[in-house]
Order: C-alpha cells, then structure tokens, then sequence
C-alpha cells in the first residue's frame, strides 16, 4: 500500500555536487538514495532538504570551502535542480504549498538547515532565510559551537543560543534537535515556545546511541506538539539493521505515544552510507509502511507517520 511520505531530513543537497560519469548528478535521476524518478512515483511526496554545515575546525574541506560558501553552494544547487526539474517538483515554503503541491500532483522541495556554521551562528539572518522558504533550523551538527553543544561534545545551549532558538520560531522557523546534546536539549525545552521537532533521531531505549532520543526527550517533544523523525541510517536503527529492527522504534515510539501523532519519517537519505537490509532509498518507502501494517500499526497510524504529523507541525509553523 502507497501512503504519501513528507520526509524531514535528508542530505541530498551535498551529494547533488558531486559526479556521476563526469557530470554534476541530477535530482531527476541518480545512483543515490533520492531522486524524482523514484520519488514521483510514491503517490505524494514531500521532501526536506538539508544545507548542511560544520566549521571544519578538525576536518578541513578538501575543496578550501568556508562554511559559508558550502552553504551557499548547496542552496545554489537545490535551486538549480528545482528549477531544472520544475515540471516534476515545486518549492514548498509552508503547509499551505505543500498541501497544494500534492493535490496538483508535483513533489515538493523544502529548504531546511543543518548546522549553522553556515549562516555564521547569525540569528539576524533567520528571517531574510525564513523568507527564501527555510522552514527548519537545527543549531549544531556534531561540534560544539557558539550556540550549543552536540551529542558529541556536550555542553549546554548557550545565551547566544537561547536567543537564537526565540528568533527563529518568532519568524515561523521549526527549530531541530537531532544532533543536539542531552543538556542543550533540556535548556531548549526550557525556552521553547512552540513545537519541537527531531528531524532524524530513533529511540535510544531500543538501540542505545547518543543521537537517538531517550524516552523522556521523545515525550517532552510530544508536550510541544512536535515530532520525532524516524532515521533510516544503519548505525542508529540496531544490529542486525532490518527493517523489523526499524519497526521496533516505531513501535516503541507508539508505547509512549499511542495516538501515534508525534512520530514522522526523516530518512537522512544521502547521508548515511548504510540502510537497513530492504530499504535501499525513497522507492522503499512503501515497503517499510508495509512492515509496520504487518507488525500491527493501522492504516490511520501510518498515514499519520509518513504525511500527516510532520504536516500538522508544518501547518503550526508557517508564515
């Protein structure tokens, strides 16, 4: 069966700049994990599209980029690759396009950022992005930075930080907190005025990793009306990574939630370099949703994973 899937996160934006046979790779089709051949197919698609950077303070980029100009390229690239393939994808800037996107049969594109390196830690820059279409911020990757701390590092959110998150979800920005540390978590949930999401972050109750989330997290973004993403890479879903083992976060996130409105899909798709066996890119997604109806999750809990939660947060958000 066919639900149509809003995706939180994915890295397709980096791997756009590199080659296939000499050439730029293409969105409309690639040897990735995404691409509109594959995606336009599913029946309603929407997917999130991460610019992600870090400071290269320990692993300089081999092409001399500053973060800025990696930022700056990935954007360049989405836009190129949305324009190029506008007669299959439409920008998506709030729920409304969204929503508009899919009864008109397009996928849609949505701006998102992953590590703010990038921007500088500059929230004076948050609402000339919101307005370009950026939905969702987090504020760190795995390095600690003027802002927070990583699930890497450690440390808090700082005050620069806590203004940081007040401006973005003033300007109708999402804020993110996969990648973030335990306490900088705890100090967002401290300020937060409105939904918090985890783009792409499993439970750590079923598989034991600092970038999953502990039952407490997973509830305390339940209380903000926000989600939590359902992370496709490998290291994050368990040993042996199946797609039973996949479903046993799920399923583990509908203990503690069994309305089953805070649970979303955020593949990280492009990003990692191993996916559960079965589950080899975006045309798979029927067959996970098959795997959770097997497995006991209805129809209406589904559709509310691949589509409707990660849209009502959409929908609480916009401009």
């Amino acid at each position: 069966m066919n639900f149509p899937v809003l995706d939180l996160h994915c890295d397709t934006a980096l791997s756009l700049l590199r080659e296939e046979g000499g050439v730029r790779r293409s969105l409309r089709r690639n040897t990735g994990h995404i691409d509109l051949a594959r995606g336009s197919k599913i029946g309603g698609y929407a997917q999130c599209f991460a610019c992600f950077t870090h400071p290269f303070d320990t692993r300089p980029h081999p092409m001399g980029w500053t973060p800025e100009m990696m930022f700056e390229k990935e954007l360049a690239v989405l836009r190129e690759q949305f324009s190029a393939c506008s007669d299959l994808l439409r920008p998506a800037r709030n729920a409304e396009e969204l929503r508009r996107n899919r009864e008109e049969g397009f996928v849609s594109g949505v701006l998102t950022i992953e590590g703010t390196a990038g921007i500088g830690y500059d929230a004076g820059r948050l609402e000339e992005l919101r307005r370009e279409g950026f939905c969702v911020v987090s504020l760190t990757w795995n390095e600690k930075n003027p802002l927070a701390g990583s699930h890497v590092t450690g440390g808090g959110l700082t005050e620069r930080g806590r203004e940081f998150v007040k401006e973005a979800q003033r300007v109708g920005m999402i804020v993110d907190v996969s990648h973030i540390s335990d306490e900088a978590f705890w100090d967002i949930m401290d300020v937060t005025e409105g939904p918090i999401v985890a783009t792409h972050s499993n439970s750590r109750s079923v598989f034991p990793v600092s970038r999953n989330l502990t039952d407490d997290m997973f509830r305390a973004i339940c209380s903000t009306g926000g989600v939590a993403g359902f992370n496709q890479y490998a290291s994050f879903v368990g040993e042996p990574a199946t797609l039973d083992a996949a479903c046993r976060h799920i399923l583990h996130f509908l203990e503690l939630d069994p309305d089953g409105k805070h649970i979303a899909l955020g593949g990280d798709l492009d990003g990692c370099n191993v996916l559960p066996e079965g589950f080899e890119g975006v045309q798979h997604y029927p067959r996970f949703a098959q795997a959770l109806l097997d497995r006991g999750a209805g129809e209406t809990t589904v559709a509310d994973i691949f589509w409707n939660n990660a849209f009502g947060v959409m929908e609480q958000c916009s401009m």
